[in-house]
């Protein structure tokens, strides 16, 4: 059963009430083009999982075939149990070298990029944490767990992390010893040095406690949330290669041939001595913290949050469908989302060619009409072109309306 499927409504219900919950209390913890941002890298990772998620189950399923000391079965309640907390112990170990190996931190780091904090978080995940997750839990198939239980404790451990992102929920009193909170969580997330690198339980936090590397939240020391070197950016391309780039630009400049291969595998924030040197990083002074942000007219916010649904549609088109379209067609549909995202974050970052990008983002959709169907990413009929052309033609005009302001802010 596909748990996360059936939980994407809800997710977004618990985002209006937490919306809601900020407007009571007469507090903002959400920002319009952070949030997108932060689904749009969601939407983005879900849609790439719909091309990848073979990686991980193709190796799970052989090393349970080849390497399982044991054959347990699926029909023993204590085999849930037992998978539900060796899968959390799985992921403390993925999570924690996820902060403390570059490799992993290029994919991991996706998730904390986000200055804000709210359930939107929860929802920003990479797009290239497959090529390297699935060795960590390999010692679930060589224990013998199921195939149907490994996929199904792995989904409970992601949905009980979705609640955790919030500011609104205060200590738990006992719960915090044995369980991931939204407190604990939320010194997780944080860039002060007292938090750096703490917290990395899912469900439980006793593995922190065990292992030393836990962290209570500080009522003196107030969170600050992201990653010391800023994403400053709104676009989940580059939110998703950011750091592979930097390794691969001081692997680039570096003389050493040693340090461009071990480069990736070192501590997080490691560099080549001689590129440090010559292009040294500063990092932020957080007293004189201020969050990344780009001048948006209203206009423009309601246009590009408008096209944002169209998006979170097709992702939540391609998972209910995913098992039976044929690969070219999933291969166009992720085209067509990541294309988009990448369009509608240039639009939030009001860059001086937005406006020519946006404009070939709805002409693409001509061709798309006419290749969808031939790829079976949807049946071939007049309500699917006149659906399409009618949603471009409006969006031309919602363009036009918006463009005196697009090149006004972008000059």
């Amino acid at each position: 059963m596909n748990f996360i499927l059936y939980a994407v409504p809800f997710f977004f219900v618990l985002i209006a009430v937490e919306l809601l919950a900020d407007r009571w209390r007469g507090v903002s913890n959400y920002r319009l083009a952070d949030a997108i941002n932060s689904l749009s890298t969601g939407v983005l990772s879900t849609t790439t999982g719909l091309l990848t998620k073979g990686v991980g189950l193709i190796t799970y399923a052989f090393a349970l075939q080849h390497l399982a000391l044991f054959e347990l079965s699926a029909k023993s309640a204590w085999v849930w149990v037992f998978a539900f907390v060796f899968y959390d112990f799985c992921y403390y170990w993925l999570h924690r070298l996820g902060h403390e190996r570059n490799i992993l931190w290029a994919a991991h780091s996706v998730h904390h990029q986000s200055e804000d904090y709210n359930l939107s978080t929860a929802l920003r995940q990479t797009s290239t944490g497959f090529l390297l997750s699935w060795i960590f839990y390999l010692p679930m198939a060589v224990f013998g767990v199921p195939l149907l239980v490994f996929v199904s404790v792995a989904a409970l451990n992601l949905l009980y992390q979705f609640w955790v992102h919030t500011r609104h929920i205060p200590k738990l009193g006992w719960f915090e010893w044995f369980f991931v909170t939204p407190s604990n969580h939320r010194a997780h997330h944080a860039q002060n040095a007292l938090y750096m690198d703490r917290n990395y339980g899912g469900v439980f936090i006793i593995w922190d406690r065990l292992f030393g590397s836990f962290q209570e939240e500080d009522d003196n020391e107030p969170v600050i949330f992201g990653v010391t070197t800023p994403l400053a950016s709104w676009n989940p391309l580059w939110a998703n290669v950011q750091f592979y780039a930097q390794l691969l630009s001081d692997a680039r400049r570096t003389e050493s041939t040693w340090d461009k291969l071990r480069i990736w595998f070192m501590p997080t924030g490691w560099r080549p001595a001689d590129v440090a040197a010559r292009y040294p990083l500063s990092k932020p002074d957080l007293s004189q913290f201020r969050k990344f942000e780009v001048a948006l007219d209203g206009r423009q916010q309601w246009y590009i949050a408008v096209q944002f649904t169209v998006y979170i549609a097709l992702g939540s088109y391609l998972m209910n469908l995913a098992d039976s379209l044929p690969t070219a067609a999933l291969v166009l549909g992720w085209s067509a989302v990541a294309c988009g995202l990448f369009v509608l974050g240039v639009a939030l970052e009001n860059r001086p060619w937005a406006l020519k990008l946006e404009v070939l983002r709805l002409a693409l959709n001509v061709p798309l009409v006419w290749l969808a169907p031939l790829l079976g990413l949807w049946p071939a009929s007049a309500v699917g072109w006149v659906g399409l052309l009618s949603y471009s033609l409006l969006s031309g005009i919602g363009l036009y309306c918006c463009r005196n302001r697009l090149t006004r802010l972008a000059s």
